[in-house]
């Protein structure tokens, strides 16, 4: 929807009836923190008119209901989410969130610039506001086998782009403090732009360092503490709760209305069933206010705050000159979305029928040479092994250690002590690499699962009690041009197919939502206790996380930056 700067002011002004009034509810002012009852006029895509009474070429009642500024979040990855950004928009849009803050970075370590521009042309195309961040780690580490790489010249022909806000997530710090010139010359390259960060655990002067070389935002605090140590050295923090990193409870005690102009939300990696059981944003500011947070400094962080702390002058607030990004809710304390205006247009069935569509990129990504049982096996004369830990919840993984006595040359995986076998494939046709190790935590008892959703460099990633099972799910992802597959006693359970890069799905969002319902039954049924054991699985390969992880070049002490011998 478009206006013209004197549609605009005469419609502010009362001087003619405006496109839309929203009447009868309650405005939520962020400002002063007050609820006030006036109507909202919308010309176009903007907000005209608020604090007194319009005429409205089409009016909607609203009585009973309260508006709120549409909700930002700050930082997320679609591709985790599992579906294509169209289906993203029809899923969460409805609930709120009018603008999406976004790195495609896990379709870039797939196809490179490819997937960035398939998220750019989406964005054009979606109800809500698709920001885009330019993926600043691809790959993450040298330590990783990806689908493509990006370096600072690939990136500067799109920093202009409309829809690129700056450098997403600069996951590789200790390439930043290291001074790798690579790093370096993407920092010069978007130097005065907005960079944004990425920091697990990183205090002290080396924090100092990090935000030194012009970062602004992180999203991976995990304690109120060191959350505080980000806020007073300049850094907006963004409250993450996603569907396995969950910090939203740990963080709670700093949203104060003081800390509020400085805090932000965002979801980082949530998938359809965590939003269809819970929620997106909306299920956020419930749980925050009930956690005790003020009600005003929610609301802030999640959609005011967020807008400036990404330079997005143009929305916030309910206030005339505003983008008409409005979610029309039952109450402050609910969050419970009855309609959802973006940029002025209600996100309903025929808005989302209407919209013009990208065709996918990256079909048949998945290039993994078949394995068999003997390809797991983990050689070794030592019986001291390092092992992932879990801390659910979390994608920081403890560095354990293990007596697992070698039997016949093959360290096995032991149900008994929950340590079962481990292994990243690499599945972009580049070299064939394989690395096996265990972790502890998934509980299971028995056969195997698998996933190419593997961060960052998306390979293939399997863990198992059986070897036999662990080769079936992997193979069994080439066939499906990748996704999630259980497996056990010599059968598929249960599948999903992820065809754009082995990362989303080309089904509606209530498609992909029952087949993670099946999923989800047929890992318990394994035995495996984590809420989330595909995501939880996809970041045990992340060697950008402390503590230990592992990729198809071994298993990686994050804390040295090295892989294992």
């Amino acid at each position: 929807m478009t206006s013209t700067l004197s549609d605009r002011i005469d419609q502010g002004r009362g001087i003619v009836p405006a496109d839309l009034v929203l009447k009868g509810g309650r405005v939520f002012d962020l400002i002063t923190g007050d609820l006030v009852e006036t109507d909202v006029a919308i010309c176009g895509d903007t907000i005209v008119g608020v604090f007194g009474s319009y005429a409205g070429r089409r009016e909607i009642d609203c009585t009973g209901k309260v508006l709120v500024p549409g909700f930002i979040d700050t930082h997320l990855h679609i591709e985790s989410s599992l579906v294509t950004p169209h289906e993203f928009d029809r899923c969460v849009t409805p609930r709120g969130v009018t603008t999406a803050i976004c790195d495609p970075h896990e379709i870039a370590n797939v196809c490179g610039l490819t997937g960035i521009r398939y998220f750019l042309q989406s964005a054009a195309q979606t109800l809500m506001d698709i920001r885009v961040q330019l993926s600043s780690c691809v790959p993450s580490t040298h330590m990783e086998t990806a689908g493509a790489r990006l370096e600072a010249a690939d990136l500067v022909p799109l920093m202009d782009h409309p829809k690129v806000i700056g450098l997403a997530e600069f996951m590789n710090f200790p390439g930043v403090l290291m001074k790798d010139p690579g790093c370096l010359a993407k920092l010069e390259a978007f130097r005065g732009r907005h960079i944004d960060g990425h920091a697990p655990l990183l205090r002290g002067l080396d924090l100092n360092g990090y935000i030194s070389a012009g970062i602004r935002t992180e999203h991976e605090a995990t304690t109120a503490e060191e959350g505080l140590e980000k806020l007073r050295k300049g850094m907006r923090v963004l409250i993450r709760e996603g569907s396995v990193s969950k910090d939203m409870h740990a963080l709670a005690p700093l949203l104060t209305e003081r800390h509020a102009p400085y805090l932000c939300l965002c979801t980082d990696d949530r998938n359809p069933l965590d939003i269809a059981e819970h929620g997106h944003l909306d299920y956020m500011i419930r749980t925050l206010i009930d956690l005790g947070c003020p009600v005003l400094a929610v609301y802030r962080a999640a959609s005011l705050s967020a807008a400036e702390a990404f330079g997005l002058k143009d929305r916030g607030l309910i206030a005339p000159g505003k983008r008409a990004d409005i979610a029309v809710i039952d109450s402050l304390e609910g969050c419970h979305a009855a309609m959802v205006f973006a940029g002025g247009v209600l996100a309903e069935a025929a808005a989302f029928a209407s919209r013009a569509t990208t065709a996918p990129v990256a079909r048949h990504s998945v290039k993994a040479r078949s394995v068999t049982a003997a390809d797991f096996r983990t050689g070794g004369n030592r019986a001291e092994t390092p092992v992932i830990g879990i801390l659910p919840g979390k994608i920081i993984t403890p560095h354990l250690s293990f007596d697992i006595p070698p039997v016949d040359g093959d360290k096995r995986p032991d149900v008994a002590r929950d340590l079962m076998k481990i292994a990243v494939i690499e599945r972009h046709g580049l070299n064939g690499n394989k690395a096996t190790g265990f972790v502890q935590g998934f509980g299971m008892q028995r056969g195997a699962i698998a996933s190419t959703v593997c961060h960052d460099h998306h390979n293939i990633a399997v863990v198992g009690a059986d070897y036999a099972d662990m080769a079936l799910a992997a193979n069994r992802l080439g066939e499906i041009e990748g996704g999630f597959v259980v497996a056990c006693g010599g059968r598929v359970l249960a599948e999903l197919a992820l065809p754009v890069a082995g990362l989303m799905s080309l089904l509606s969002f209530e498609d992909v939502q029952g087949k993670l319902v099946a999923l989800r039954a047929a890992a318990r049924g394994l035995g495996v206790v984590l809420e989330e054991p595909f995501l939880q699985l996809a970041f045990l390969a992340l060697p950008v996380i402390p503590h230990l992880k592992i990729t198809d070049h071994g298993m990686v002490d994050v804390d040295r930056f090295e892989v294992l011998p």
